[in-house]
């Protein structure tokens, strides 16, 4: 327990460290183009069991064939439903990762959600959006083993890449692409 903390404190010291440096400015927060030559990332569904670690982006380009492996990892698992998944929201989430300086999977509680499967979470709970980018592909809820979620949650809202949401009840963080704005306890 004290090596996790320890680690945690760690990991938000080299995420404010970066802040400080002026190295966590998002490219996708501020509409840009890429400019790494390449992003790469992990995933684990906490759903389905699957992972995927790829490369998205490569050279100027986001790569089809990863983009496409991304959107069926990130479906919706109630109904297998896939949807595209926004470029800008796995560009935030590798922003993300690198300011914290982890290579671990991002795992996943929500990506993708179907309008059928949206409405019926809205109806089990308030914290449910009725329009949620989860039905555009451009949310996800997410955690890092190892990395307390109130961090991840200080380390998006540094990005100013959308909106950013703390779930410390259900131990998540929610990551969107919409317009910048924070909640959570």
């Amino acid at each position: 327990m004290q090596k996790q903390s320890l680690n945690s404190r760690r990991t938000f010291l080299r995420m404010m460290g970066g802040l400080t440096a002026g190295l966590a400015v998002s490219s996708s927060a501020l509409g840009k183009v890429v400019s790494s030559p390449e992003r790469s990332m992990a995933f684990y569904n906490l759903h389905t069991g699957e992972s995927l670690k790829t490369t998205f982006y490569l050279n100027g380009q986001f790569l089809p064939k990863s983009l496409k492996e991304v959107n069926h990892l990130l479906r919706d698992h109630r109904t297998d439903e896939v949807c595209e998944i926004s470029p800008e929201l796995l560009t935030l989430l590798s922003d993300l990762k690198d300011m914290l300086g982890t290579s671990r999977p991002f795992h996943i509680i929500s990506g993708y959600r179907s309008p059928a499967t949206n409405n019926m979470l809205s109806q089990k709970s308030g914290g449910v959006a009725k329009k949620s980018l989860h039905m555009q592909g451009k949310a996800i809820d997410i955690r890092i083993p190892g990395i307390e979620t109130k961090y991840l949650h200080q380390g998006a809202q540094v990005l100013k890449g959308g909106g950013v949401g703390l779930y410390s009840r259900s131990d998540f963080v929610h990551l969107d692409v919409g317009r910048v704005r924070y909640w959570g306890s």
